[in-house]
């Protein structure tokens, strides 16, 4: 016999895990945000820097590596066998010609590379400081709330009104000034002491 009873069918709904809306559209927002203040920074180079950041790219590529280590065999090889067809050797051994090509591209490779190491470094140090602005902003949110919650708890009348020391040590928000006068402080004698280790 049939039960009576049957389980719907699962509806096709979002999933569990799946964020509300509004946190949806917060994530959107913060990725567009990035997203934009890389473009804004993309476009300020200038067409050098675009030029030099596109060849670091190709040197930093497996295929360059490649293409050297043929370029030199070839240049071995063809001097090798250019004496065996009765023609001249035009570079030989040890192939001062080929040690010079290769230390020029070298030194213009570092060139390229440092170049655009020292761009990426000062975007990676305006990334540092907005963290560290979104970090103590953060700080200072948090000792909000620490406070209202506080405040909140003292004005319950079915709460038991109690001294928390941590938490009103929580409630001050921190100065930057005095965390870096501290980091300062404790960064001295370490320095101080390599600098004596390394004299020793």
């Amino acid at each position: 016999m049939a039960s009576k009873f049957t389980v719907p069918p699962a509806s096709p709904s979002a999933p569990r895990d799946a964020p509300p809306d509004s946190e949806r559209d917060l994530i959107g927002k913060n990725i567009e945000a990035v997203r934009e203040y890389y473009k804004r920074e993309e476009e300020k180079l200038s067409r050098s820097q675009r030029i030099l950041d596109r060849i670091s790219r190709l040197v930093g590529q497996p295929v360059f590596l490649v293409l050297i280590v043929v370029f030199v065999a070839f240049w071995i090889a063809a001097n090798a066998l250019l004496p065996g067809f009765g023609v001249a050797e035009f570079d030989p051994p040890p192939f001062a010609w080929l040690q010079g090509i290769l230390g020029l591209g070298a030194l213009l490779t570092a060139t390229v590379v440092l170049t655009n190491q020292n761009r990426l470094a000062k975007l990676d140090e305006q990334r540092e400081l907005l963290d560290l602005k979104v970090t103590l902003l953060t700080e200072q949110k948090v000792a909000k709330l620490i406070d209202l919650i506080e405040e909140l708890r003292r004005d319950l009348p079915n709460v038991k009104d109690r001294h928390d020391p941590e938490a009103a040590a929580l409630q001050q928000s921190m100065n930057p000034d005095r965390v870096l006068a501290a980091l300062d402080e404790k960064l001295k004698p370490a320095e101080e002491a390599g600098e004596a280790g390394g004299d020793a």
